[in-house]
């Protein structure tokens, strides 16, 4: 969703840039509470329009009840104009100005939902904006509170955070305050917030040798101890957030991926930043490597750490995508455990909170691979450790994105 969005937004200034922003990714996010509040106005609900009347109900309905700034009558109008833009059938604009209308004038008052007492799907699936089958999947694993944490934190506009590779923050901080940029220092990881409504191009314009990354990544960087000197083949780097850090920290780091598009962005990032990597296309299953010291998969999954991030998702992800991505996983696992050298470790992480994706894996991992036993985790606070040593980060607690690694070391 970042590269469609920043695809149609070329040529905006930045106010009216985010503005455009925290519409589309706000209406996106709030999809499940705005089709619940139009579904009472309409009467065979909002799945019997066509699909670009209900994006123009869906952003009107976003406007009405969410962006101040626009005035209910201009909202409506625009609304209505966008209808005539997107069917020919006749009198549709007619119920679009009515819906909407009734929408601003009943508002999105929580009692027009199920209450989280009696009905907590119902309530975490509209009030809350998610899938029912996610949330279903949820709440038959964590107490109704905890996803409940978990649900409000997705629907928070994630911070901005921007961490310099060569680790000088002060020096960082006090070149995005002469540009006008406010930055606020974090202790645990070290990194630096950005303000609301700060553009990462912005930032990067002004520190160029820095990657923007949550917290939740910079602490998988940590967790996987990587020594200065050290080759690192980093099988599914791209975009190339972590395999940047690692190389800022002295490794030599080998980025693989399969995707062109992706690897080219990846180069553009590396250029930037003034960072040397060895960039190679390659599927992450047959790695085209020696072994080395250092794998590291941070494997392609289902992302249902970071909804708040990448609001569109929740909305794509079906229950049969876990299953195939575990599957995937596994190739990859299978693929890298042959390039890591005899002492050497292998760092697999995901930004997924489901258990198969992430302890579940490592676990069956283990049970093929005797000559792999878990290795110690690197610096990395132990609040953030299970009992095994395993990297887990869960949003409702840490506030950060969700995000999971293992370090297993090859002893055989």
């Amino acid at each position: 969703m970042d590269l469609a969005f920043a695809d149609v937004a070329t040529g905006l200034d930045p106010r009216e840039r985010a503005w455009t922003q925290e519409l589309t990714y706000g209406t996106i996010r709030l999809r499940g509470r705005l089709d619940h509040l139009l579904d009472g106005h309409l009467r065979s609900g909002i799945g019997s329009m066509e699909p670009g009347v209900s994006d123009v109900l869906r952003l009107g309905a976003y406007q009405l009840l969410r962006m101040n700034s626009v005035p209910s009558y201009a909202a409506v109008s625009q609304a209505v104009d966008q209808t005539r833009a997107v069917t020919a059938r006749p009198g549709v604009e007619k119920v679009v100005n009515a819906v909407l209308r009734a929408v601003g004038r009943s508002g999105e008052d929580p009692e027009r939902f199920p209450s989280f007492e009696d009905d907590p799907v119902g309530h975490l699936s509209t009030w809350g904006s998610h899938p029912r089958w996610l949330v279903e999947r949820w709440l038959a694993r964590w107490p109704s509170m905890e996803v409940r944490a978990l649900i409000e934190a997705d629907n928070q506009v994630p911070r901005v955070v921007l961490v310099p590779l060569d680790g000088r923050f002060r020096e960082a901080a006090e070149a995005l305050r002469t540009a006008g940029i406010d930055a606020r220092t974090m202790a645990v990881p070290p990194a630096l917030e950005l303000p609301g409504g700060t553009l990462p191009e912005q930032a990067l314009g002004v520190v160029p040798r820095s990657v923007i990354q949550d917290p939740a990544a910079s602490l998988v960087g940590i967790y996987a101890d990587v020594t200065p000197g050290s080759v690192v083949a980093d099988l599914c780097a791209a975009p190339g957030g972590k395999a940047l850090l690692l190389a800022g920290r002295g490794a030599y780091v080998v980025a693989g991926d399969r995707s062109a598009p992706r690897l080219a962005l990846l180069r553009e990032n590396a250029g930037r930043a003034g960072v040397e990597l060895g960039i190679i296309r390659a599927e992450a299953a047959r790695p085209p490597l020696r072994p080395v010291p250092v794998v590291l998969v941070d494997a392609p999954c289902t992302g249902t750490g970071t909804l708040r991030r990448h609001p569109d998702a929740r909305w794509r992800l079906k229950p049969g995508d876990i299953g195939t991505m575990v599957a995937t996983q596994r190739r990859i696992l299978d693929g890298a455990a042959q390039v890591v050298a005899p002492g050497g470790f292998l760092i697999y992480g995901t930004c997924s909170l489901e258990y198969e994706e992430n302890e579940a894996q490592v676990d069956a991992f283990l049970e093929r691979h005797p000559e792999f036993r878990r290795g110690g985790p690197g610096p990395v606070d132990a609040r953030y450790l299970d009992e095994r040593g395993q990297l887990v980060i869960l949003p409702w607690q840490s506030g950060f994105d969700g995000a999971f690694a293992a370090r297993l070391v090859r002893v055989a």
